[in-house]
């Protein structure tokens, strides 16, 4: 079956202890996965089975018989025996944010930093010992949830971000103390940031501010990672695969304060390189001739060196630009020379003083590696064929040989080399074809050199910018090489730094401290910064505590790891200040989990939080809004929630008053309490006629009278119209069926209705009414109304022989119970004029009706008559249909459209000044929905309905009885629920 490879840390060959090495196994004939132990490089083997499945291991940076699992089921096991025995840490732990503690930093050495997920599903950044992770045990260095995938521990420093209302801030922790938000420029509004290098006591960040879509912003940090100055603009980022972000800039190893990148701007990218850690910036120096020793003809400013600075997708190849710690001033990069870099050119150069002066080497794209301190330069070409060649150099690239590593060309994988920065033994892997195994190639340079190198066998040289500039980062520094005609190894006690000597200070040595910006380098006075214009030099720091000083930034901060001395200071000599009493800013009052709709009897923790000012003199007046207020002292500093229950549904206004002597501020928070929606009916006509006003009602349960929002979709359109009312009216303009769509949402409860109205040019509308036997069985649910109108389509259609699809009966909401009976045109057809067909249906309905032939039973033996109703005075008598019939036949015979005399109007109350209508509720046996009348309210005629919206609902008060939990001195209250 197919192995992975795991290695501990290297060791050196004097270690008594050998490479430590696990083979996980993921063969399908085994029940368990099974680990292959090696304790002696390899030599032997032990089988040892595992109840889990490994997705990846991490071996402890410096015990080598400590490692972590990560399983497929993303739970984290331990061991401290190299894999014989394992100890569950934790589950819903985060893919690839696990590390080690960090030696020197942290005080444990078992220490484990974890992101995993909690029970409510956030997301939190635990340590615990990997020989005890108990709940009891394990602490929480941020206090509040993170986002996922956020945590990254870093030298000496923790990272983690937190989304809360849509607002992202980034906090870091320097050396394991508390999180502070990291300061960026107060507008850079990030949408992402990326950490590049925490390498000397300061941290690089990439930023993607608000306006930008490919490219970052690099940062750089004071020495604990909390102010940010500019270091470059518009470095270009691309997506890779699973969305993880690639930015443009490499950390050239070997050489501190030296990096490379690719700037992006008005779509082409130029190669840039910094030797004082972003503080300057400039080209790199094109070559005069090719590796032929043809002239190049690039000269600046308008043709320059462009590196590619992608990281290979495979671990065992080097990316396009190859830097090594053992090896300082190499670098080999793919690139090409012109006025930007082209994305298929991939030539390759070289350097050997670190980027001052370059040569070409390569026509082609080629793996690099490193042996015995640059030594030898192994070069393999980056080919899908199969390959049986290797290039090397021993002359820095000057002079290139070749060697057949195999007699068998094979499809490489990677280039390995011994532990070891003097090793001259390389391992070339591969397959043959693609359903072999794996070829490894071991190649050994150690008989090209018969001697070990003496102090004749080396040069010097001097680190200097393109300018020429040898005051690098404060200092002087030689480094010294192999010459390249000395055939000679290095070896493993070989330094490469020589000398370095301090420099007075300039002007370069300082870079524009946080809140400033240097001037733009066209001017005069390019070195200057200026303060920004939301930066106010001399107000104190938002941590700034009565009682201590602080200092006020000039605008010029020295570099970190800037070694100069003396010479120039532009910080001059900064004036120490007290700190004043600050009034409380930025007072933020808001429930955990950012809601601020919760349900009756629901615990809700509030969370004080104060931006600025001084919190230790600073009393804090809460007002939960339900009779319960408290005064606190030191509420911000603790960060201790607010405990408190809601019984009763409303609104509360929750006000957080802070306040000390310079000054106050006030937060406000309005809570929506409310029971969650258990169901939605939409009420409308089932037919209307063209342009005629048509109500919508959305029947509520339970109501929610000012908590709940109603979005209606009315046919195709996608923007849905918003209100606070249960009821709109509108019109339809074209013939055919529309589909209504309602939501109605209250706090976090959301429920959804649909019906389809038919939109019609003619039809005609016969006013129906019942015997006084049917009020008293009315639930005035929806779903009873339907039936009813469905049973008396029916009995019609049996009687008259009118087809039952052409008549819709709609029994209006209310007592008494009236209806209205809706008579559809039958379908055209072509062969035959029109008739007078609706005149002899009409008849045919008021025969019937008259005749007391369309009736039903109730429960109990009750039998309903259906009559004809007098539209003029809606009157619920049966002996009224004669003179009622002249009314409807003059309808009928002198109009042709709907609705200029008998409008359906879905609202079947008109409000009186000064009074309130609610929906009433029924139970009888399952929970009913009604329509917003009640029983005792009248109905008024369809033909005097209003036909502006409607709204039914109004002002209530509830009890709103509190009973927090956090203090005893809560009380109950009375709280009236406001409209929004």
């Amino acid at each position: 079956g197919h192995t992975e490879t795991y290695a501990s840390p290297g060791i050196s060959s004097d270690s008594m202890l050998g490479l430590r090495i696990i083979l996980v196994s993921s063969s399908l004939s085994d029940r368990d996965q099974s680990l292959f132990l090696s304790a002696d490089e390899g030599a032997t083997f032990q089988k040892q089975l595992v109840p889990f499945s490994v997705e990846t291991l991490l071996f402890h940076p410096r015990e080598e018989d400590k490692v972590l699992a990560y399983t497929k089921e993303g739970k984290l096991y331990a061991s401290s025996d190299l894999g014989r025995k394992w100890t569950l840490l934790q589950e819903r732990v985060t893919k690839d944010h696990v590390f080690w503690a960090v030696s020197g930093v942290d005080a444990d050495p078992d220490l484990v930093h974890v992101e995993a997920q909690d029970l409510g599903g956030g997301f939190r950044y635990i340590t615990c010992q990997i020989h005890n992770c108990s709940d009891n045990t394990q602490t929480m260095p941020f206090a509040g949830l993170i986002d996922h995938g956020s945590l990254t521990v870093q030298d000496d420093y923790v990272f983690v971000k937190a989304t809360t209302t849509n607002q992202t801030k980034y906090y870091i922790s320097y050396r394991r103390n508390e999180f502070v938000l990291m300061k960026l420029p107060k507008y850079a509004l990030p949408k992402d940031l990326q950490v590049i290098s925490t390498d000397e006591s300061q941290v690089f960040v990439a930023v993607q501010e608000w306006y930008q879509t490919d490219t970052y912003n690099l940062y750089q940090s004071d020495p604990r990672g909390v102010r940010y100055s500019l270091a470059l603009e518009d470095v270009r980022s691309s997506r890779q695969a699973e969305e993880s972000v690639v930015i443009d800039i490499l950390e050239v190893r070997g050489v501190k304060g030296v990096f490379l990148a690719n700037q992006k701007v008005n779509g082409k990218v130029v190669t840039l390189i910094t030797y004082n850690k972003g503080r300057d910036w400039d080209y790199l120096r094109p070559p005069s001739t090719d590796m032929n020793g043809k002239p190049t003809n690039c000269k600046p400013p308008d043709c320059h060196l462009h590196l590619h600075l992608r990281w290979a997708d495979n671990p065992y190849v080097s990316g396009t630009v190859h830097t090594k710690d053992s090896a300082p001033g190499l670098i080999m990069g793919a690139g090409n020379l012109g006025s930007q870099l082209v994305e298929y050119k991939e030539e390759m150069y070289i350097t050997s003083d670190c980027g001052h002066t370059w040569r070409q080497v390569f026509e082609e794209e080629h793996h690099i590696l490193y042996l015995d301190h640059g030594g030898v330069i192994v070069a393999i070409k980056d080919t899908s064929i199969p390959l049986k060649i290797l290039k090397f150099s021993v002359d820095e690239g000057l002079t290139w040989s070749t060697h057949n590593f195999t007699s068998t060309s094979v499809f490489v994988d990677g280039l390995l080399s011994e532990p070891g920065d003097e090793t001259l033994v390389m391992t070339v892997f591969g397959h043959i074809s693609f359903r072999s195994d794996w070829e490894l190639v071991k190649v050994d340079f150690r008989p090209w050199f018969s001697r070990r190198c003496g102090e004749e066998d080396y040069s010097s040289w001097d680190l200097a910018n393109p300018q020429g500039d040898r005051c690098v980062m404060g200092q002087q520094r030689s480094f010294r090489r192999r010459k390249p005609t000395s055939w000679c190894v290095t070896g493993r006690s070989f330094t490469a730094a020589l000398t370095a000597r301090v420099c007075p200070c300039r002007a370069s040595d300082f870079l524009c401290d946080y809140g400033f910006e240097r001037a733009p380098s066209s001017e005069s006075d390019a070195n200057k910064c200026f303060a920004n214009f939301w930066f106010n030099p001399l107000s104190p720091p938002d941590d700034c505590v009565l009682g201590q000083t602080y200092t006020s930034s000039l605008g010029y901060r020295k570099l970190v790891s800037n070694a100069c001395e003396g010479g120039v200071d532009p910080r001059q000599s900064p004036v120490r200040l007290q700190c004043p009493l600050l009034p409380p800013r930025g007072l933020q009052v808001s429930i955990r989990g950012e809601a601020v709709a919760v349900r009756p009897g629901e615990d809700v923790l509030f969370v004080v939080r104060q931006e600025q000012g001084d919190v230790l003199t600073t009393k804090y007046q809460v007002d939960l809004g339900d009779g319960f207020k408290a005064m606190y002292v030191n509420l911000t500093l603790t960060g201790e929630p607010i405990r408190h229950r809601y019984e009763s549904p409303g609104v509360y206004r929750v006000s957080v008053r802070a306040e000390n002597m310079a000054g106050h501020d006030e937060a406000v928070l309005f809570v929506q309490v409310n029971s969650p929606l258990q169901a939605l009916y939409l009420e409308v006509v089932p037919v209307i006629g063209v342009n005629q006003e048509v109500n919508l009602t959305a029947v509520l349960l339970p109501l929610n009278p000012n908590l709940t929002v109603f979005y209606w979709w009315i046919g195709h359109s996608l923007q849905p119209r918003l209100s606070l009312e249960n009821s709109v009216t509108t019109r339809f303009g074209d013939p055919g069926d529309v589909r209504v769509t309602v939501q109605a949402a209250c706090g976090t409860s959301v429920l959804q209705d649909s019906k389809v109205v038919r939109v019609l040019d003619q039809f005609e509308v016969v006013p129906l009414q019942f015997s006084k036997d049917l009020d008293a069985h009315n639930p005035n649910t929806p779903e009873w109304r339907e039936d009813v109108g469905l049973v008396v389509s029916r009995l019609l259609s049996k009687e008259t022989s009118i087809p039952e699809e052409l008549m819709v009966t709609v029994v209006k909401p209310g007592l008494p119970t009236l209806a209205d009976l809706h008579v559809l045109l039958p379908p055209p057809r072509p062969t035959r004029k029109r008739s007078l067909t609706s005149d002899k249906r009409l008849t045919a309905i008021q025969q019937v009706l008259n005749a007391q032939k369309i009736s039903f039973l109730l429960r109990g033996g009750v039998r309903v008559v259906v009559a004809m109703r007098d539209v003029d005075t809606d009157s619920p008598s049966l002996g009224g249909g004669g003179g009622y019939w002249a009314v409807a036949i003059l309808f009928v015979s002198g109009l042709f459209a709907v609705g200029a005399f008998i409008l359906y109007n879905f609202a079947p109350t008109k409000k009186r000044p000064g009074r309130t209508v609610y929906a009433q509720m029924h139970n009888e046996k399952e929970q009913e929905m009604t329509s917003p009348v009640s029983h005792s309210q009248g109905v008024q005629s369809a033909i005097q309905g209003d036909h502006d919206l409607s709204i039914f609902g109004g002002d209530t008060h509830s009890d709103g009885t509190a009973h927090p939990i956090s203090t005893p001195s809560s009380t109950r209250g009375e709280t009236e629920a406001r409209e929004p």
